[in-house]
Protein backbone atom coordinates (compact mmCIF):
# COMPACT_ATOMS: atom_id res chain seq x y z
CA UNK A 1 0.00 0.00 0.00
CA UNK A 2 1.16 3.92 -0.75
CA UNK A 3 1.85 5.48 2.26
CA UNK A 4 0.64 9.25 1.87
CA UNK A 5 2.69 11.77 4.38
CA UNK A 6 1.58 14.86 4.87
CA UNK A 7 1.45 17.74 7.84
CA UNK A 8 1.51 21.50 8.22
CA UNK A 9 2.61 24.12 10.53
CA UNK A 10 1.41 28.07 10.75
CA UNK A 11 3.38 30.65 12.57
CA UNK A 12 1.92 33.96 13.23
CA UNK A 13 3.55 37.27 14.15
CA UNK A 14 1.95 40.42 14.34
CA UNK A 15 2.70 43.88 16.24
CA UNK A 16 -0.72 44.74 17.77
CA UNK A 17 -0.21 48.14 19.16
CA UNK A 18 2.43 50.52 20.21
CA UNK A 19 1.56 51.27 24.20
CA UNK A 20 3.61 54.42 24.15
CA UNK A 21 7.18 55.32 23.50
CA UNK A 22 8.67 53.22 26.01
CA UNK A 23 7.24 49.89 24.74
CA UNK A 24 5.17 48.04 22.44
CA UNK A 25 2.63 44.74 22.43
CA UNK A 26 3.40 41.70 20.15
CA UNK A 27 0.82 39.07 19.06
CA UNK A 28 2.41 36.18 17.37
CA UNK A 29 1.07 32.20 17.03
CA UNK A 30 2.45 29.06 15.57
CA UNK A 31 0.52 25.87 14.90
CA UNK A 32 2.57 22.25 13.48
CA UNK A 33 0.93 20.14 12.10
CA UNK A 34 2.62 16.48 11.03
CA UNK A 35 2.10 13.02 9.81
CA UNK A 36 4.38 10.35 10.86
CA UNK A 37 4.65 6.64 9.76
CA UNK A 38 6.54 4.37 11.91
CA UNK A 39 7.16 1.32 10.45
CA UNK A 40 7.07 -1.06 13.50
CA UNK A 41 3.16 -0.43 13.26
CA UNK A 42 2.61 0.32 17.24
CA UNK A 43 -0.94 -1.06 18.42
CA UNK A 44 -1.86 1.81 19.95
CA UNK A 45 0.15 4.37 18.16
CA UNK A 46 2.33 6.05 20.31
CA UNK A 47 5.98 5.90 19.66
CA UNK A 48 8.43 5.48 22.13
CA UNK A 49 7.84 6.76 25.80
CA UNK A 50 11.04 8.90 25.83
CA UNK A 51 9.91 10.20 22.33
CA UNK A 52 8.04 13.97 23.14
CA UNK A 53 7.54 15.62 19.99
CA UNK A 54 6.10 14.13 16.98
CA UNK A 55 5.24 11.21 18.81
CA UNK A 56 1.82 9.84 17.12
CA UNK A 57 1.93 6.83 14.62
CA UNK A 58 0.12 6.96 11.05
CA UNK A 59 -2.00 10.12 12.24
CA UNK A 60 -2.42 13.48 11.52
CA UNK A 61 -2.37 15.52 14.19
CA UNK A 62 -1.19 18.95 15.91
CA UNK A 63 2.36 18.21 17.43
CA UNK A 64 2.76 22.16 19.16
CA UNK A 65 0.55 24.99 18.70
CA UNK A 66 1.16 28.65 20.81
CA UNK A 67 -0.91 31.54 21.08
CA UNK A 68 2.18 34.04 22.25
CA UNK A 69 2.31 37.75 23.64
CA UNK A 70 4.99 39.52 24.28
CA UNK A 71 5.77 42.68 25.92
CA UNK A 72 8.99 44.75 25.04
CA UNK A 73 10.44 48.30 26.85
CA UNK A 74 13.56 49.65 27.78
CA UNK A 75 13.71 48.21 31.07
CA UNK A 76 10.95 45.78 31.35
CA UNK A 77 9.71 42.63 28.64
CA UNK A 78 7.38 39.63 29.81
CA UNK A 79 5.84 36.96 27.64
CA UNK A 80 2.82 34.92 28.08
CA UNK A 81 2.10 31.91 25.94
CA UNK A 82 -0.70 29.47 25.90
CA UNK A 83 -0.19 26.01 23.66
CA UNK A 84 -1.40 23.06 22.74
CA UNK A 85 -0.28 19.66 20.91
CA UNK A 86 0.80 15.93 21.49
CA UNK A 87 4.16 17.76 22.47
CA UNK A 88 2.06 19.10 25.25
CA UNK A 89 0.29 16.71 26.08
CA UNK A 90 3.86 14.22 26.53
CA UNK A 91 5.69 16.45 27.81
CA UNK A 92 3.91 18.57 30.25
CA UNK A 93 1.81 14.88 31.79
CA UNK A 94 3.29 15.95 35.19
CA UNK A 95 2.28 19.36 35.03
CA UNK A 96 -1.24 19.91 37.08
CA UNK A 97 -4.27 21.38 35.28
CA UNK A 98 -3.94 24.65 33.39
CA UNK A 99 -0.07 24.45 33.86
CA UNK A 100 -0.09 21.41 31.01
CA UNK A 101 -0.48 24.51 28.38
CA UNK A 102 1.54 27.14 29.97
CA UNK A 103 4.46 27.01 27.15
CA UNK A 104 5.97 30.54 28.28
CA UNK A 105 4.94 32.93 31.49
CA UNK A 106 7.74 35.27 32.42
CA UNK A 107 8.25 38.73 33.41
CA UNK A 108 11.57 40.46 33.30
CA UNK A 109 13.48 43.98 34.34
CA UNK A 110 16.83 45.40 33.13
CA UNK A 111 19.08 46.01 36.43
CA UNK A 112 21.44 48.29 34.69
CA UNK A 113 21.65 51.39 32.93
CA UNK A 114 24.46 51.22 30.65
CA UNK A 115 24.64 47.57 30.69
CA UNK A 116 22.90 44.41 29.31
CA UNK A 117 21.89 43.33 32.49
CA UNK A 118 18.42 41.18 32.92
CA UNK A 119 16.70 39.75 35.60
CA UNK A 120 14.20 37.40 34.95
CA UNK A 121 11.44 35.04 36.19
CA UNK A 122 8.67 32.78 35.37
CA UNK A 123 8.49 29.77 33.33
CA UNK A 124 11.10 30.05 30.61
CA UNK A 125 12.56 28.09 27.55
CA UNK A 126 15.75 25.77 28.89
CA UNK A 127 19.21 26.84 28.82
CA UNK A 128 20.12 24.02 27.79
CA UNK A 129 20.79 22.55 24.12
CA UNK A 130 20.72 23.81 20.42
CA UNK A 131 17.01 22.42 20.09
CA UNK A 132 13.58 23.35 21.02
CA UNK A 133 9.80 23.07 21.01
CA UNK A 134 9.52 25.01 17.83
CA UNK A 135 10.27 22.78 15.14
CA UNK A 136 10.66 25.48 12.39
CA UNK A 137 13.70 27.07 14.54
CA UNK A 138 15.47 23.75 14.65
CA UNK A 139 17.93 22.25 11.87
CA UNK A 140 16.20 18.87 11.70
CA UNK A 141 12.41 18.12 11.85
CA UNK A 142 12.23 16.09 14.33
CA UNK A 143 14.40 16.35 18.11
CA UNK A 144 17.40 14.10 18.39
CA UNK A 145 17.45 12.01 21.42
CA UNK A 146 19.85 13.97 23.63
CA UNK A 147 17.01 17.31 23.04
CA UNK A 148 13.64 14.71 23.86
CA UNK A 149 15.64 13.62 27.29
CA UNK A 150 16.94 17.05 28.84
CA UNK A 151 14.99 19.87 29.75
CA UNK A 152 13.25 21.34 27.09
CA UNK A 153 11.76 24.27 29.74
CA UNK A 154 12.41 25.80 33.22
CA UNK A 155 10.73 27.17 35.80
CA UNK A 156 12.83 29.64 38.23
CA UNK A 157 14.64 33.01 38.01
CA UNK A 158 17.47 34.11 35.59
CA UNK A 159 20.24 36.61 35.65
CA UNK A 160 21.57 37.09 32.31
CA UNK A 161 24.67 39.31 31.08
CA UNK A 162 25.24 40.06 27.43
CA UNK A 163 28.24 41.92 26.81
CA UNK A 164 28.21 45.46 24.50
CA UNK A 165 29.70 43.95 21.53
CA UNK A 166 27.11 40.55 21.71
CA UNK A 167 30.05 38.26 21.76
CA UNK A 168 29.11 36.64 24.97
CA UNK A 169 26.37 36.16 27.31
CA UNK A 170 26.73 34.80 30.84
CA UNK A 171 23.52 33.47 32.89
CA UNK A 172 22.89 32.14 36.18
CA UNK A 173 19.52 30.47 37.52
CA UNK A 174 17.42 29.21 40.37
CA UNK A 175 15.35 26.63 38.76
CA UNK A 176 12.34 24.50 40.54
CA UNK A 177 13.88 21.60 39.36
CA UNK A 178 14.82 19.17 35.67
CA UNK A 179 12.22 20.33 33.69
CA UNK A 180 9.73 21.06 36.38
CA UNK A 181 7.30 24.28 36.88
CA UNK A 182 5.62 22.69 39.91
CA UNK A 183 8.33 21.31 42.08
CA UNK A 184 8.06 17.62 43.07
CA UNK A 185 6.22 17.12 46.14
CA UNK A 186 8.54 16.33 49.36
CA UNK A 187 11.51 17.90 47.79
CA UNK A 188 12.58 21.08 49.63
CA UNK A 189 16.05 22.04 47.70
CA UNK A 190 16.20 24.31 44.52
CA UNK A 191 18.26 23.32 41.56
CA UNK A 192 20.61 25.55 40.12
CA UNK A 193 22.02 26.33 36.42
CA UNK A 194 24.29 28.15 34.39
CA UNK A 195 25.51 28.93 30.81
CA UNK A 196 28.24 30.51 29.11
CA UNK A 197 28.04 31.58 25.46
CA UNK A 198 30.89 32.95 22.95
CA UNK A 199 30.12 34.05 19.71
CA UNK A 200 33.53 34.72 18.31
CA UNK A 201 32.54 35.73 14.08
CA UNK A 202 28.60 35.01 13.15
CA UNK A 203 30.14 31.95 11.82
CA UNK A 204 30.83 30.32 15.07
CA UNK A 205 28.59 30.05 18.33
CA UNK A 206 29.94 27.75 21.07
CA UNK A 207 28.11 26.96 24.41
CA UNK A 208 28.54 25.11 27.73
CA UNK A 209 25.54 24.93 29.67
CA UNK A 210 25.03 22.96 33.21
CA UNK A 211 22.37 21.69 35.96
CA UNK A 212 22.92 20.90 39.56
CA UNK A 213 20.34 19.50 41.65
CA UNK A 214 17.98 16.96 42.17
CA UNK A 215 14.45 15.84 40.60
CA UNK A 216 13.43 13.62 43.63
CA UNK A 217 11.63 14.46 46.85
CA UNK A 218 14.11 15.07 49.69
CA UNK A 219 13.35 11.02 51.75
CA UNK A 220 14.93 9.82 48.30
CA UNK A 221 17.11 12.66 47.15
CA UNK A 222 19.79 11.89 44.70
CA UNK A 223 21.84 14.93 43.80
CA UNK A 224 22.73 15.75 39.89
CA UNK A 225 25.18 17.06 37.85
CA UNK A 226 24.42 17.92 34.23
CA UNK A 227 26.42 19.36 31.25
CA UNK A 228 25.66 20.42 27.74
CA UNK A 229 28.42 21.58 25.30
CA UNK A 230 27.70 22.29 21.71
CA UNK A 231 29.36 24.77 18.46
CA UNK A 232 27.05 25.81 15.54
CA UNK A 233 29.48 26.54 12.92
CA UNK A 234 28.91 27.98 9.49
CA UNK A 235 31.59 27.07 7.15
CA UNK A 236 30.07 28.63 4.08
CA UNK A 237 27.02 30.25 3.17
CA UNK A 238 25.58 27.44 1.80
CA UNK A 239 27.10 24.45 4.46
CA UNK A 240 26.44 24.50 8.40
CA UNK A 241 28.02 21.81 10.87
CA UNK A 242 25.97 21.85 15.09
CA UNK A 243 28.00 19.38 17.26
CA UNK A 244 27.24 18.63 20.26
CA UNK A 245 27.64 16.33 23.90
CA UNK A 246 25.98 15.84 26.87
CA UNK A 247 26.82 13.62 29.88
CA UNK A 248 25.42 13.70 33.31
CA UNK A 249 25.73 12.01 36.70
CA UNK A 250 23.46 11.07 39.48
CA UNK A 251 24.17 9.60 42.78
CA UNK A 252 23.03 5.40 43.10
CA UNK A 253 21.90 6.20 46.40
CA UNK A 254 22.60 9.44 48.55
CA UNK A 255 25.57 10.64 49.97
CA UNK A 256 27.35 7.51 48.05
CA UNK A 257 30.30 9.09 45.85
CA UNK A 258 29.23 6.33 43.09
CA UNK A 259 27.98 7.18 40.35
CA UNK A 260 24.96 6.72 37.18
CA UNK A 261 26.35 8.29 34.07
CA UNK A 262 24.77 8.65 30.61
CA UNK A 263 25.77 10.58 28.03
CA UNK A 264 25.05 11.38 24.42
CA UNK A 265 27.21 12.93 21.30
CA UNK A 266 25.16 14.44 18.37
CA UNK A 267 26.35 15.92 14.83
CA UNK A 268 24.46 17.48 12.02
CA UNK A 269 25.31 18.62 8.68
CA UNK A 270 23.09 20.92 7.17
CA UNK A 271 23.63 22.38 3.12
CA UNK A 272 22.13 24.89 1.32
CA UNK A 273 21.10 23.15 -2.18
CA UNK A 274 19.79 26.76 -3.16
CA UNK A 275 17.76 29.62 -1.46
CA UNK A 276 14.24 27.37 -1.33
CA UNK A 277 16.15 23.88 -0.99
CA UNK A 278 17.74 22.01 2.37
CA UNK A 279 19.28 19.00 2.86
CA UNK A 280 20.11 17.54 6.49
CA UNK A 281 21.55 14.56 8.09
CA UNK A 282 22.23 13.42 11.79
CA UNK A 283 23.98 10.81 13.86
CA UNK A 284 23.40 10.54 17.29
CA UNK A 285 24.33 8.19 19.97
CA UNK A 286 22.89 7.93 23.76
CA UNK A 287 23.90 5.32 26.48
CA UNK A 288 21.97 5.49 29.75
CA UNK A 289 23.03 1.74 31.20
CA UNK A 290 21.27 2.47 34.28
CA UNK A 291 17.98 4.03 33.08
CA UNK A 292 18.67 7.08 35.19
CA UNK A 293 16.85 8.91 32.29
CA UNK A 294 15.35 6.68 30.03
CA UNK A 295 14.31 3.32 31.48
CA UNK A 296 13.94 -0.14 30.04
CA UNK A 297 14.67 -2.79 32.36
CA UNK A 298 16.92 -4.71 29.53
CA UNK A 299 20.59 -5.99 30.42
CA UNK A 300 22.29 -3.11 28.63
CA UNK A 301 19.88 -0.64 29.83
CA UNK A 302 19.34 1.86 26.95
CA UNK A 303 22.00 2.37 24.00
CA UNK A 304 20.98 3.56 21.06
CA UNK A 305 22.17 4.73 17.32
CA UNK A 306 20.41 6.40 15.65
CA UNK A 307 20.47 8.14 11.66
CA UNK A 308 18.52 10.63 9.87
CA UNK A 309 18.13 12.21 6.23
CA UNK A 310 15.26 15.02 5.63
CA UNK A 311 14.78 17.20 3.38
CA UNK A 312 13.38 20.97 3.54
CA UNK A 313 11.55 23.62 1.32
CA UNK A 314 10.83 26.87 1.97
CA UNK A 315 8.57 28.04 -0.82
CA UNK A 316 8.25 31.64 0.64
CA UNK A 317 9.70 33.40 3.73
CA UNK A 318 7.11 32.24 5.77
CA UNK A 319 6.45 28.73 4.59
CA UNK A 320 8.58 25.22 5.73
CA UNK A 321 7.88 22.21 3.80
CA UNK A 322 10.11 19.16 5.51
CA UNK A 323 10.15 15.68 5.37
CA UNK A 324 12.73 13.09 7.31
CA UNK A 325 13.67 9.69 7.60
CA UNK A 326 15.06 8.41 10.64
CA UNK A 327 16.62 4.72 12.02
CA UNK A 328 17.02 4.15 15.52
CA UNK A 329 19.01 0.80 16.81
CA UNK A 330 19.03 -0.15 20.11
CA UNK A 331 21.84 -2.96 21.94
CA UNK A 332 18.95 -4.32 23.35
CA UNK A 333 15.41 -5.58 21.73
CA UNK A 334 13.26 -1.93 23.20
CA UNK A 335 11.03 -1.32 20.23
CA UNK A 336 7.74 -2.37 20.68
CA UNK A 337 5.65 -3.97 17.31
CA UNK A 338 2.31 -5.71 17.36
CA UNK A 339 4.60 -9.07 17.38
CA UNK A 340 6.84 -8.24 20.73
CA UNK A 341 9.80 -6.56 20.77
CA UNK A 342 12.98 -5.64 18.13
CA UNK A 343 16.23 -3.63 18.57
CA UNK A 344 15.51 -1.23 15.50
CA UNK A 345 12.73 1.19 14.72
CA UNK A 346 12.62 3.34 11.55
CA UNK A 347 10.15 6.03 10.87
CA UNK A 348 9.57 8.59 8.50
CA UNK A 349 8.01 11.98 9.27
CA UNK A 350 6.37 15.20 7.35
CA UNK A 351 5.38 18.83 8.49
CA UNK A 352 4.62 21.99 6.70
CA UNK A 353 5.08 25.37 8.73
CA UNK A 354 3.82 28.44 8.15
CA UNK A 355 4.32 32.11 9.49
CA UNK A 356 2.63 35.08 9.40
Amino acid sequence: MKKILFGGAILMRTPLMAQDSTGSLTISGYAEAYYQYDFNKPTDNNRPGFIYSHNRHNEFNLNFGFIKANYAAAKVRANLALAAGTYMNANYSAEPGVMKNIYEANAGIKLSKKKNLWLDAGIMPSHIGFESAVSKDCWTLTRSLLAENSPYFEAGAKLTYTTDNGKWLLSGMALNGWQRITRVNGNSLMSWGTQIQYKPSDKVLLNYSNFIGTDKPDNARLSRLFHNIYGIFSFTDKLGVTAGFDIGTEEKTAGNNDKNTWYSPVVMVKYAISDSWTIVARGEYYSDENGVIISTGTPNGFKTTGFSLGIDHAPAKNVLVRLEARNLSSKDDIFAKPSGFTNSNTFITSSIAVSF
